[in-house]
């Protein structure tokens, strides 16, 4: 596992009992899991030039990315897939066949980077977590796309696609090289929508809610006659 030389480079971490190696690797797995969220291949692509170029050890059940063969499977499959979300119909329809298997490539990838762990809690931190962080991203990205579509056409959609391929490639690279930092800038990344969120639901995303009127008063009752 690759996480022993990452450990020996800060020996006076915090709670020396606790595994840190362990945590250490969770953090590659949830970290590339939300990178498949975005885009379904990306993350093995870069986790296959780690391996092959950087001499990262992978995990014993992602041993297959570590060979050339491997590597141009994968780059042909990644430039496949980013151009197909480049059409502006065919994205929307990739994302209902991307939902599951972000799902799936995430729980595989976290269980890959927590095989130390009894099999049920590895299998289910790598569902909850792993699943859960892809389905999330996969799902955000998703409804982004549909907003564009429904109030430009489909024409802005680009733009999500290339926003979403820079992320991919920042939370991959990010989960190999500095693990800690990719689950903070997921954590960033979540914070920052779920407020963008939030100020679309209540309408003050450019301009403030507009307050219903108050009712008018009651006219008061005409004087009553002189007897």
């Amino acid at each position: 596992m690759p996480t022993p030389t990452l450990v020996a480079a800060f020996p006076s971490l915090p709670f020396p009992n606790m595994d840190w190696n362990l945590i250490i690797d969770l953090c590659i797995g949830i970290g590339l899991s939300a990178a498949a969220g975005f885009r379904l291949l990306v993350p093995f692509l870069v986790l296959s030039m780690a391996a092959l170029f950087g001499h990262f050890p992978v995990a014993p059940d992602l041993q297959w990315v570590d060979s050339f063969p491997a590597l141009l499977t994968l780059g042909v499959a990644v430039l496949v897939e980013v151009i197909a979300y480049f059409v502006p119909w065919l994205d929307t329809l990739l994302d209902l066949v991307a939902f599951p298997a972000s799902i799936i490539a995430g729980t595989l990838l976290t269980a890959a980077f927590s095989s130390g762990l009894d099999p049920f809690l590895r299998w289910s931190l790598a569902i909850l977590a792993g699943g859960g962080a892809a389905g999330a991203m996969r799902g955000l990205s998703g409804f982004s796309r549909q907003l564009t579509t429904i109030f430009t056409g489909g024409l802005a959609n680009f733009l999500i696609t290339s926003l979403e391929i820079l992320i991919a490639v920042v939370l991959s690279v990010l989960a190999i090289a500095l693990p800690g930092a990719a689950i903070g800038f997921l954590l960033g990344l979540l914070g920052l929508l779920g407020r963008l969120w939030l100020r679309v639901r209540t309408g003050l995303l450019g301009q403030p809610v507009a307050e219903s009127p108050a009712p008018a008063a009651a006219a008061p009752p005409p004087p009553s006659p002189p007897v």
